[in-house]
């Protein structure tokens, strides 16, 4: 009976002390030589393999699908389904312990994680490992809801009721706004009046005892649900630049969310980040925040928030952080005239930490580009590079002439990109499908993408040229090696993680929304209006989804340890680094990567193509 079996491997380390004497009585141990077949295609398999020295190749239809090593399991799915799909075979001498079928039987009937990490898909591992996560992550951002912050009272008036009055309502119940009750038509509708409007009807000099506070309330009310999760409404408020928002219980108010309290409750930080960037008077200014950008990443990644989260709030700083920078440098008038849009991952949402700049900017055909112009988006490109953007290695910026057009202009040239398709054409027409607008006439972006649109019609040829890019990387070979390394050095044992797997996701579903005209912007969103639209099996979109947040995850994680200790953000991910069950969940992410990549060439015909 062996002592030393490793119970801090996946998936045994959800085992209780009763679960893990039933492994110790039961285990046995297996050899096996270099070459020798441990499983085979069709064979009914008796017991789940647990490698303790050596290297086992798994293979599918004569192609190599993963590698597995010390303290990797094989086969559970093969187990379950009382056969054996692939073929095993020993890379090297190999000493494994084996647990019988009935003994794994019984311990996922008393442990359902167990069972979820052992065979389950990937979502489903996914999942479980959430279930498991610490305590401390409950008041984390990304599993609190709304109704778990601090809610400050909602104080409702009439809308005939007197300044004097409010006022004398602020200083008593020590609030700064109360929503006001009014009737128009016959229909109740509901508004809020803030210390701010207060401040504008003094400095107007209207009387407080006569005038109602009615007709200067906003009544488009900004809320949330208190079952959102507190993400969303700090995003919410982000996003429409305000510092409170209407907490609802379904059609009722409870309370209003403060967002000095909603920060107070995740970060205990009584400073925000949008209002050091919407008080900025120069550029210098924004530094600060731009920085904070990242240490609040940090923060909110040893939390535990989740990946997609972290992304979505981080593109709405980003956007307000770009569109203040444009603000201080661009005139009135070049504001009014223009379209200042990102684009890539930035575009779509999905760049947490800093990375390369792509952005781009749209003029009206009346508005010339002039000396003014030129200056104030070479102003605006050194100002990214200031607060820790990177220069574009392929000056995809606006400080460079080719990205500076009239509206004419960008749709003749993306007209170009399609009608006579070259590698450079197709990978800037790529680039612009994911632009975003940050700042300026937003319909400007919209009638280029339009158009792009109205040109794809059925055009299969052309969608298949432009699908076939997710191949591009096809020479990044020996992932399953560096995920679980024969040796070497540990340069070696790095994978890049957009070349092994986001940009064939990315690109995949970009080409797919392309083809059916879709406009949402972020990757998610793509596949989500894929799969409403049939275009997209839901288990393969669902698939799809949580692989590219583990990738995402992993960059991250590896990035964040990059910076920390004075490093370059690589993207790359050190395998010798990960955990057993981090390798376990990478090799299964590439292997929906493969799956995905097999549905795109069948799909856009890539191989006739």
């Amino acid at each position: 009976m062996p002592n030393a079996f490793n119970f801090s491997a996946s998936p045994f380390d959800c085992l209780n002390n009763q679960e893990r004497k039933l492994v110790r009585d039961s285990v046995d141990i297996a050899y096996f030589t270099e070459g020798e077949v441990i499983l085979d295609i069709g064979a009914t398999p008796t017991h789940l393999f647990v490698l303790i020295k050596g290297f086992v190749r798994q293979f599918e239809n004569g192609e190599e699908v993963a590698l597995f090593g010390p303290d990797d399991c094989f086969d559970g799915r093969s187990l379950m389904a009382g056969k054996v799909s692939g073929q095993f075979i020993a890379a090297e001498e190999v000493v494994s312990y084996q647990l019988a079928k009935s003994t794994v039987n019984e311990l996922i009937s008393n442990n359902a994680t167990f069972g979820a990490l052992l065979f389950a898909d990937l979502s489903k591992k996914l999942n479980a490992i959430a279930e498991r996560r610490s305590q401390y992550e409950t008041n984390s951002l990304s599993l609190a809801l709304v109704s778990q912050a601090f809610l400050r009272q909602a104080y409702v008036v009439d809308a005939k009721t007197d300044l004097y009055s409010v006022v004398e309502m602020f200083h008593s119940h020590r609030t700064t706004n109360v929503l006001v009750k009014d009737n128009v038509g016959g229909e109740s509708r509901l508004g809020i009046f803030t210390a701010t409007t207060l401040q504008k009807a003094l400095l107007a000099r209207l009387p407080l005892d006569t005038t109602a506070v009615g007709p200067l309330s906003n009544y488009k009310l900004i809320t949330v649900q208190a079952y959102d999760h507190l993400y969303e409404a700090l995003a919410t408020m982000i996003h429409h630049s305000v510092h409170r928002v209407v907490v609802m219980d379904g059609a009722e108010v409870i309370g209003i969310l403060e967002q000095v309290d909603l920060l107070s409750f995740i970060a205990n930080s009584s400073s925000l980040i949008t209002q050091k960037i919407f008080q900025a008077k120069t550029l210098e200014d924004l530094k600060i925040p731009a920085e904070q950008i990242t240490n609040l990443i940090s923060l909110l990644h040893r939390n535990g928030t989740k990946v997609g989260m972290i992304a979505r709030l981080v593109q709405e700083l980003n956007t307000k952080l770009f569109e203040r920078t444009w603000t201080l440098i661009a005139s009135p008038e070049l504001l009014k005239n223009s379209c200042l849009f990102v684009m890539g991952s930035e575009g779509r949402g999905e760049q947490i930490l800093k990375t390369d700049q792509d952005n781009g900017l749209i003029l009206k055909h009346s508005y010339p580009i002039d000396e003014e112009v030129n200056r104030c988006c070479a102003q605006f490109s050194a100002a990214l590079i200031s607060f820790g953007f990177p220069e574009c290695p392929g000056k995809i910026m606006v400080n460079n002439p080719a990205w500076r057009m009239s509206v004419e202009g960008f749709s003749s040239t993306t007209k170009g990109w399609l009608l006579n398709p070259s590698p450079e054409g197709l990978m800037n027409l790529a680039i612009f499908l994911d632009a975003h607008p940050i700042s300026g006439d937003g319909s400007l972006l919209q009638d280029v993408k339009q158009a792009i649109f109205n040109l794809i019609n059925d055009n299969q040829f052309l969608l298949a040229r432009f699908a076939s890019a997710i191949d591009s990387f096809s020479t990044e070979v020996g992932w399953w090696n560096r995920l679980l390394t024969l040796g070497g050095e540990s340069s070696e044992n790095k994978v890049n993680i957009k070349k092994a797997g986001i940009f064939s996701i990315v690109h995949g579903i970009r080409a797919m929304a392309l083809e059916n005209h879709i406009w949402s912007n972020s990757t998610v969103e793509r596949i989500q209006d894929l799969v409403k639209n049939n275009k997209l099996t839901k288990d393969l979109g669902n698939d799809v989804i949580e692989a590219l947040y583990l990738l995402m995850e992993l960059r991250l994680q590896s990035g964040l340890a990059e910076l920390e200790t004075g490093k370059k953000v690589t993207g790359d991910v050190d395998t010798s680094g990960l955990s057993s069950l981090e390798r376990d969940l990478l090799k299964d992410t590439l292997n929906v990567v493969k799956r995905f990549k097999i549905f795109l060439h069948q799909h856009f015909r890539l191989d006739f193509a």
